[in-house]
Protein backbone atom coordinates (compact mmCIF):
# COMPACT_ATOMS: atom_id res chain seq x y z
CA UNK A 1 0.00 0.00 0.00
CA UNK A 2 1.46 3.43 -0.97
CA UNK A 3 2.02 5.88 1.89
CA UNK A 4 -0.74 8.36 2.58
CA UNK A 5 -0.30 11.81 1.11
CA UNK A 6 0.16 14.79 3.42
CA UNK A 7 -3.29 16.12 2.51
CA UNK A 8 -4.91 12.77 3.30
CA UNK A 9 -3.15 12.66 6.68
CA UNK A 10 -4.45 16.14 7.49
CA UNK A 11 -7.97 15.18 6.38
CA UNK A 12 -7.96 12.17 8.72
CA UNK A 13 -6.63 14.25 11.62
CA UNK A 14 -9.24 16.93 10.89
CA UNK A 15 -12.05 14.38 10.94
CA UNK A 16 -10.88 13.04 14.30
CA UNK A 17 -10.57 16.60 15.58
CA UNK A 18 -14.10 17.48 14.46
CA UNK A 19 -15.45 14.38 16.22
CA UNK A 20 -13.60 15.44 19.38
CA UNK A 21 -15.08 18.94 19.17
CA UNK A 22 -18.61 17.51 18.94
CA UNK A 23 -18.07 15.13 21.88
CA UNK A 24 -16.60 17.85 24.10
CA UNK A 25 -19.43 20.20 23.11
CA UNK A 26 -22.04 17.71 24.23
CA UNK A 27 -20.23 17.22 27.53
CA UNK A 28 -19.72 20.88 28.45
CA UNK A 29 -22.83 22.31 26.77
CA UNK A 30 -25.32 21.62 29.61
CA UNK A 31 -22.96 23.04 32.25
CA UNK A 32 -22.43 26.17 30.16
CA UNK A 33 -26.18 26.46 29.47
CA UNK A 34 -25.48 26.40 25.74
CA UNK A 35 -28.15 25.78 23.14
CA UNK A 36 -28.82 22.44 21.43
CA UNK A 37 -27.05 23.77 18.33
CA UNK A 38 -23.78 24.53 20.13
CA UNK A 39 -21.98 21.27 19.14
CA UNK A 40 -22.77 21.78 15.47
CA UNK A 41 -21.71 25.44 15.54
CA UNK A 42 -18.38 24.44 17.08
CA UNK A 43 -17.90 21.64 14.57
CA UNK A 44 -18.68 24.01 11.68
CA UNK A 45 -16.12 26.58 12.89
CA UNK A 46 -13.48 23.85 13.25
CA UNK A 47 -14.34 22.44 9.80
CA UNK A 48 -13.90 25.84 8.15
CA UNK A 49 -10.51 26.37 9.78
CA UNK A 50 -9.28 22.92 8.84
CA UNK A 51 -10.61 23.23 5.28
CA UNK A 52 -8.22 26.16 4.82
CA UNK A 53 -5.42 24.02 6.28
CA UNK A 54 -6.17 21.11 3.94
CA UNK A 55 -6.16 23.38 0.88
CA UNK A 56 -2.91 25.18 1.74
CA UNK A 57 -0.77 22.63 3.59
CA UNK A 58 0.93 20.94 0.64
CA UNK A 59 2.04 24.25 -0.88
CA UNK A 60 3.67 25.58 2.29
CA UNK A 61 4.64 22.55 4.41
CA UNK A 62 7.57 20.81 2.63
CA UNK A 63 7.39 17.57 4.64
CA UNK A 64 5.49 14.33 4.25
CA UNK A 65 4.49 14.40 7.94
CA UNK A 66 2.11 16.95 9.41
CA UNK A 67 4.23 16.86 12.56
CA UNK A 68 3.48 17.00 16.30
CA UNK A 69 3.73 20.80 16.38
CA UNK A 70 0.90 21.22 13.87
CA UNK A 71 -1.15 18.63 15.74
CA UNK A 72 -0.77 20.75 18.88
CA UNK A 73 -1.89 23.80 16.88
CA UNK A 74 -4.86 21.74 15.68
CA UNK A 75 -5.79 21.08 19.32
CA UNK A 76 -5.61 24.83 19.86
CA UNK A 77 -7.91 25.26 16.83
CA UNK A 78 -10.40 22.83 18.41
CA UNK A 79 -10.44 24.80 21.67
CA UNK A 80 -10.82 28.01 19.67
CA UNK A 81 -13.76 26.53 17.74
CA UNK A 82 -15.52 25.75 21.02
CA UNK A 83 -14.94 29.30 22.27
CA UNK A 84 -16.03 30.85 18.96
CA UNK A 85 -19.28 28.87 19.01
CA UNK A 86 -19.94 30.02 22.57
CA UNK A 87 -19.40 33.66 21.58
CA UNK A 88 -22.73 33.68 19.72
CA UNK A 89 -24.61 31.92 22.53
CA UNK A 90 -26.61 33.86 25.15
CA UNK A 91 -23.97 34.97 27.70
CA UNK A 92 -23.67 33.15 31.03
CA UNK A 93 -21.17 33.44 33.88
CA UNK A 94 -20.09 29.82 33.33
CA UNK A 95 -19.21 30.58 29.70
CA UNK A 96 -17.04 33.52 30.74
CA UNK A 97 -15.09 31.41 33.23
CA UNK A 98 -14.71 28.56 30.73
CA UNK A 99 -13.32 30.89 28.06
CA UNK A 100 -10.84 32.40 30.53
CA UNK A 101 -9.64 28.88 31.41
CA UNK A 102 -9.53 27.81 27.75
CA UNK A 103 -7.48 30.90 26.90
CA UNK A 104 -4.94 29.97 29.56
CA UNK A 105 -4.65 26.50 27.97
CA UNK A 106 -4.34 27.99 24.49
CA UNK A 107 -1.61 30.36 25.65
CA UNK A 108 0.30 27.51 27.33
CA UNK A 109 0.10 25.37 24.19
CA UNK A 110 1.21 28.36 22.08
CA UNK A 111 4.77 27.97 23.32
CA UNK A 112 4.75 24.19 22.92
CA UNK A 113 4.04 24.01 19.19
CA UNK A 114 6.99 26.22 18.21
CA UNK A 115 9.34 24.23 20.45
CA UNK A 116 8.12 20.94 18.96
CA UNK A 117 8.57 22.22 15.40
CA UNK A 118 12.19 23.12 16.09
CA UNK A 119 12.84 19.96 18.09
CA UNK A 120 11.55 17.64 15.34
CA UNK A 121 13.08 19.59 12.45
CA UNK A 122 9.63 20.16 10.92
CA UNK A 123 9.43 23.94 11.21
CA UNK A 124 7.82 25.53 8.15
CA UNK A 125 6.20 28.73 6.91
CA UNK A 126 2.89 26.89 7.06
CA UNK A 127 3.27 26.03 10.74
CA UNK A 128 4.22 29.58 11.65
CA UNK A 129 1.24 31.00 9.74
CA UNK A 130 -1.14 28.39 11.21
CA UNK A 131 -0.04 29.44 14.70
CA UNK A 132 -0.42 33.17 13.96
CA UNK A 133 -3.92 32.75 12.52
CA UNK A 134 -5.09 30.81 15.59
CA UNK A 135 -3.71 33.57 17.84
CA UNK A 136 -5.42 36.26 15.77
CA UNK A 137 -8.78 34.51 15.81
CA UNK A 138 -8.49 33.92 19.55
CA UNK A 139 -8.00 37.64 20.18
CA UNK A 140 -11.09 38.41 18.07
CA UNK A 141 -13.16 35.81 19.93
CA UNK A 142 -11.98 37.12 23.31
CA UNK A 143 -12.83 40.69 22.32
CA UNK A 144 -16.28 39.52 21.22
CA UNK A 145 -16.84 37.89 24.61
CA UNK A 146 -15.77 41.03 26.47
CA UNK A 147 -18.24 43.07 24.43
CA UNK A 148 -21.15 40.60 24.58
CA UNK A 149 -20.74 40.16 28.34
CA UNK A 150 -21.01 43.96 28.79
CA UNK A 151 -17.47 44.28 30.14
CA UNK A 152 -16.54 46.93 27.53
CA UNK A 153 -18.13 48.74 24.61
CA UNK A 154 -18.08 47.61 20.98
CA UNK A 155 -14.79 49.49 20.56
CA UNK A 156 -13.02 46.52 22.20
CA UNK A 157 -13.60 44.58 18.96
CA UNK A 158 -10.77 46.67 17.50
CA UNK A 159 -8.37 44.40 19.43
CA UNK A 160 -9.43 41.52 17.22
CA UNK A 161 -10.08 43.37 13.99
CA UNK A 162 -6.89 45.45 13.85
CA UNK A 163 -4.69 42.68 12.47
CA UNK A 164 -7.18 41.93 9.68
CA UNK A 165 -7.44 45.64 8.85
CA UNK A 166 -3.62 45.74 8.69
CA UNK A 167 -3.57 42.80 6.25
CA UNK A 168 -6.31 44.39 4.13
CA UNK A 169 -4.39 47.68 4.05
CA UNK A 170 -1.42 45.75 2.64
CA UNK A 171 -3.49 44.88 -0.43
CA UNK A 172 -3.98 48.59 -1.11
CA UNK A 173 -0.52 49.76 -0.01
CA UNK A 174 1.97 46.98 -0.86
CA UNK A 175 4.68 48.43 1.37
CA UNK A 176 2.54 47.44 4.37
CA UNK A 177 2.67 43.80 3.22
CA UNK A 178 6.44 43.60 3.59
CA UNK A 179 8.14 41.07 5.89
CA UNK A 180 8.39 41.81 9.59
CA UNK A 181 10.98 40.23 11.86
CA UNK A 182 9.50 38.68 15.01
CA UNK A 183 10.34 40.84 18.01
CA UNK A 184 10.10 40.47 21.77
CA UNK A 185 7.86 43.54 21.78
CA UNK A 186 5.43 41.97 19.34
CA UNK A 187 5.30 38.67 21.21
CA UNK A 188 4.85 40.44 24.54
CA UNK A 189 1.95 42.53 23.23
CA UNK A 190 0.30 39.40 21.79
CA UNK A 191 0.51 37.67 25.18
CA UNK A 192 -0.78 40.90 26.70
CA UNK A 193 -3.88 40.67 24.51
CA UNK A 194 -4.68 37.22 25.90
CA UNK A 195 -4.03 38.32 29.47
CA UNK A 196 -5.75 41.71 29.25
CA UNK A 197 -8.90 40.52 27.51
CA UNK A 198 -9.15 37.50 29.82
CA UNK A 199 -8.84 39.80 32.83
CA UNK A 200 -11.52 42.12 31.44
CA UNK A 201 -13.82 39.12 30.86
CA UNK A 202 -13.30 37.60 34.33
CA UNK A 203 -16.38 37.99 36.53
CA UNK A 204 -14.27 39.27 39.43
CA UNK A 205 -13.38 42.39 37.43
CA UNK A 206 -16.56 44.48 37.21
CA UNK A 207 -17.20 47.42 34.91
CA UNK A 208 -15.81 50.12 34.80
CA UNK A 209 -12.56 48.39 35.85
CA UNK A 210 -12.99 45.93 32.98
CA UNK A 211 -13.40 48.85 30.56
CA UNK A 212 -10.10 50.30 31.78
CA UNK A 213 -8.28 46.97 31.40
CA UNK A 214 -9.66 46.53 27.88
CA UNK A 215 -8.69 50.10 26.97
CA UNK A 216 -5.10 49.58 28.16
CA UNK A 217 -4.95 46.31 26.19
CA UNK A 218 -6.16 48.05 23.04
CA UNK A 219 -3.75 50.96 23.54
CA UNK A 220 -0.80 48.55 23.75
CA UNK A 221 -1.88 46.93 20.50
CA UNK A 222 -2.29 50.27 18.72
CA UNK A 223 1.22 51.25 19.86
CA UNK A 224 2.70 47.95 18.64
CA UNK A 225 1.02 48.22 15.24
CA UNK A 226 2.23 51.80 15.01
CA UNK A 227 5.80 50.67 15.58
CA UNK A 228 5.46 48.00 12.88
CA UNK A 229 3.99 50.46 10.39
CA UNK A 230 6.91 52.80 11.03
CA UNK A 231 9.39 49.94 10.52
CA UNK A 232 7.78 49.01 7.21
CA UNK A 233 7.67 52.65 6.06
CA UNK A 234 11.39 52.97 6.77
CA UNK A 235 12.09 49.63 5.10
CA UNK A 236 13.65 47.95 8.14
CA UNK A 237 10.93 45.37 8.85
CA UNK A 238 12.69 42.34 7.39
Amino acid sequence: MPPLSLRTRVLIASGLGAAGVVVVSFVIGPWLQASAGFPWKAAAVFAVMMAVVVVTVEAHHPFSRFGPANHVTMIRAALLALAAALSVEPPTAAMAWWVVAATACLAALDGLDGWLARRTGLASAFGARFDVEIDSLLILVLATFVWRHDKAGAWVLACGLMRYAFVAAGWVMPWLAGPLRPTFRGKSVAVGQFAGLSMALARVVPSPASDAVAAITLAALVWSFGVDVRRLWRGDGG
